[in-house]
């Protein structure tokens, strides 16, 4: 069990983003949560099997057809339990 944080960015906000991420995230069994940040770029925490993680990464890149990811921090958290993934506002 992994736990990943990530800070999108690019034309990540109004566009459909955080719900994509959503349900990228729900669909591979994950859990944590995204929300839009101050500075217009978009984090997520996501926790599950390290190969989900990778294929939820893969899948958000290819994105929603509205949203451009220009570019990704990546870092690894500790492990917190979530036991669903939500959109924060």
């Amino acid at each position: 069990m992994k736990r990943y944080r990530f800070k999108f960015y690019g034309r990540v906000q109004g566009v459909g983003f955080r719900y994509f991420v959503y349900t990228k995230a729900y669909t591979l069994g994950l859990s944590g949560y995204v929300k839009n940040l101050d500075d217009g770029s978009v984090e997520a925490e996501v926790e599950g099997e390290e190969e989900k993680i990778y294929k939820f990464l893969e899948l958000i890149l290819k994105g929603n057809g509205f949203s451009r990811i220009d570019d990704i921090d990546k870092e690894q958290v500790d492990v917190k339990g979530d036991k669903k993934f939500k959109i924060l506002y």
